[in-house]
């Protein structure tokens, strides 16, 4: 998928597809395979990333913060929709409720589950897609990078 800031994405399954194309990048540039991508009311992309922690040595790119920096500053979002491949940690779900992010899409909770249900009790509209795609993507990435993934979500 080519992905167009400014394009138009006028589905659910349309914005999700701009959060699997960000995750399959990162896993193919040895990073951990989770993308995410901010959304005005209209459906148009207005930025989206993946997660950077191994490529950039940088703690704090994950997915949604990569999005969410890649997507600028923004007057309001509270109509602002975030795609995000898997649900967002505490991390990412903080910057949801820091700035009002309105909807959240969450493309897997199967291999983990982050603060989505708080998100959503504190105003957000969360739809969880689980998405086959990205439920085996996960699922393979972290049976191979245990270790990794262990980092990534703070574990021991």
């Amino acid at each position: 998928m080519d992905i167009e800031v400014g394009g138009i994405y006028p589905t659910d399954a349309d914005k999700m597809g701009v959060a699997i194309a960000e995750a399959r990048k990162g896993g193919a540039e040895g990073g951990i395979p989770i993308g995410a991508a901010l959304f005005d009311e209209e459906g148009r992309l207005l930025g989206s990333g993946h997660n950077l922690r191994v490529q950039e040595g940088d703690a704090s790119m994950h997915g949604e913060t990569s999005a969410f920096r890649n997507a600028g500053r923004q007057r309001s979002y509270r109509k602002v929709t975030l795609a995000t491949s898997l649900s967002p940690c505490w991390y990412c779900s903080g910057l949801i409720r820091q700035f009002g992010i309105g909807r959240v899409l969450v493309g897997d909770d199967q291999n983990f589950m982050g603060g989505q249900d708080w998100v959503a009790e504190h105003g957000a509209d969360v739809h969880v897609m689980n998405v086959p795609e990205l439920i085996d993507l996960m699922a393979d990435f972290i049976d191979n990078n245990a270790a990794l993934w262990n980092e990534d979500i703070g574990e021991d």
